[in-house]
């Protein structure tokens, strides 16, 4: 069995958003799980997604609003986020290395002319402080999703373009990917920018290090989505349109790593996304950290080949098991596309596909089995939440607290 059980639904897909989150936190006991994972809470891009979010660090303020509380932890990067969302109203929404050059290259006089107000982001979290409460009053952890990479027009990197591989005008030649896999036959080209490690090195990790310590002030647990970017990163060259053309350029490794558990205080606090084709080198550079990885049980069905570690006989106590993720279709909806017969004799006589998967995760020896909302709901296609590399319709679902 699993050590434990969680329930996997992003703070959007509430019928009310935050307003709902101690309603949900008393369900997610009634199931019976003591985990519930969301997705980030940072400011969405246009079309919507929180991985390519305008911010690293900033909550999206408009999930909810209680009573403000002070902000002096969050003085790393709250200023620069305040300035860089004011400038983007005084420019019509342009984008950062399109300003004028003195707010482009922050010019001092410039930006102390700009007037900032940290109300909705400290109204925010004296709402999330009220949940978190809750939360541990249940006995329920939170779990938070920090995506690996940031959007090119985002404060982090208008505040701190040293950080990353940018020419003289802030403008990437390269851009973040991933060459073609299970998840898209054209990779999938994010463009978001890269790292200049060698600058991260010289200033001891410190930009990493305010960002996880942010984190863990939001959950307990993180799990850094695309983990091996940690280890490579697929560099896509700003002409090319797909993901197909790129090269790898490595990362740092255990260095980063080590830097992160420190701020944690514990290798247990880190899951590592570890989806996709994966080297033996970055499997084992987390192994060497301790750190659970993740298994899909839709990706176990597709193929004959005995070492798919998805396979419900391959997972072993250092992954965290999902039905399946965001990025996946619904378990319902995965069925219907094509009856995968590799998982009838996995299949009890009365169960529907939900139900199977949903044992097979829970009765695993993982060390924890995360159920999508939609699939203990037992939605199709409709309730996806999003398909990679599809830029519109993502995003956009929500539960009714009467089909619950």
């Amino acid at each position: 069995m699993a050590q434990y059980t969680g329930v996997l639904c992003h703070i959007t897909s509430l019928p009310n958003g935050l307003s709902d989150a101690e309603k949900f936190i008393d369900y997610i006991v009634d199931y019976g799980a003591s985990v519930w994972q969301v997705l980030p809470i940072t400011p969405p891009d246009e079309h919507g997604s929180p991985y390519a979010s305008p911010s690293a660090f900033a909550a999206w303020d408009s999930l909810g609003e209680s009573e403000a509380i002070d902000m002096k932890e969050e003085s790393y990067w709250l200023e620069d986020w305040l300035l860089f969302e004011a400038l983007k109203v005084k420019f019509d929404g342009k984008p950062w290395y399109e300003w004028p050059v003195e707010y482009r290259d922050r010019n001092p006089s410039a930006l102390a002319e700009i007037h900032t107000n940290a109300t909705a982001q400290a109204r925010f979290m004296g709402r999330w402080k009220e949940v978190r409460e809750y939360a541990k009053s249940k006995d329920i952890s939170l779990i938070g999703d920090l995506p690996i990479f940031v959007s090119h027009d985002s404060a982090d990197v208008w505040a701190h373009r040293e950080l990353f591989m940018l020419d003289e005008k802030g403008m990437p030649q390269v851009v973040a990917g991933v060459p073609p896999d299970y998840f898209s036959k054209k990779g999938q080209r994010w463009g978001t920018v890269l790292y200049d490690w060698n600058a991260h090195r010289k200033e001891n990790w410190e930009w990493w290090k305010q960002r996880m310590a942010r984190m863990m002030r939001l959950f307990d647990i993180v799990r850094i989505d695309h983990f091996r970017g940690i280890h490579s990163a697929w560099a896509i060259p700003v002409k090319h349109k797909t993901a197909r053309k790129g090269k790898w350029l490595e990362g740092p490794k255990d260095e980063l790593i080590e830097a992160l558990i420190e701020v944690c205080g514990s290798h247990e606090c880190i899951i590592a996304e570890d989806l996709g084709i994966i080297p033996a080198e970055v499997t084992e550079l987390r192994q060497r950290h301790k750190l659970e990885g993740m298994s899909v049980l839709q990706f176990a069905f597709d193929d004959d080949n005995k070492d798919n570690p998805h396979k419900p006989e391959n997972i072993t106590i250092d992954r965290v098991v999902y039905t399946g993720t965001h990025d996946n279709n619904t378990t319902k909806g995965w069925w219907s596309e094509k009856k995968r017969k590799r998982l009838k004799p996995y299949m009890k006589e009365g169960e529907s596909v939900c139900q199977t998967m949903i044992r097979l995760a829970v009765q695993s020896p993982a060390g924890m089995a995360i159920i999508p909302i939609q699939d203990i709901m037992e939605l199709g296609s409709e309730a996806r939440m999003n398909t990679p590399g599809v830029a519109f319709g993502n995003w956009q679902w929500k539960f009714s607290w009467d089909d619950l």
